[in-house]
């Protein structure tokens, strides 16, 4: 009778320990599974990414720009040569300093600032 509790009692230590194993590889398929699925979630992703920039740059190319959104600023020669009109007269500001009056002779009136030795 004794044998037969050492076996019962070693198999259902048995048991437990296959529970667990089986516990534990379990876990770890939910790993996988779990991380296979956010792979595939972030590549669906990129690969939509990747299709719009592909249509955005069809779309932006050749004789489609005029037609799509994407501008590209063209410049002329004319752009640069051509006479400014200003839609008001441009406000006029005093000279920052009086070289009209310099030239004509007059002095100045004000703080002297020559420095004597």
């Amino acid at each position: 009778m004794e044998n037969d509790k050492s076996v019962r009692v070693g198999g259902d230590e048995e048991d437990e320990e296959e529970a667990k194993m089986e516990k534990f590889f379990a876990l770890i398929r939910s790993f996988r599974e779990a991380r296979n699925y956010y792979k595939r979630k972030e590549m669906n992703e990129l690969e939509k990414k990747k299709r719009s920039n592909k249509k955005m740059k069809m779309m932006c190319s050749g004789d489609d720009l005029q037609k799509s959104s994407c501008w590209v600023p063209k410049f002329e020669q004319e752009d640069f040569t051509r006479e400014v009109e200003f839609r008001r007269p441009p406000l006029v500001f005093p000279s920052p300093c009086n070289k009209e009056k310099a030239k004509k002779g007059e002095a100045e009136v004000g703080l002297d600032l020559k420095l004597a030795l």
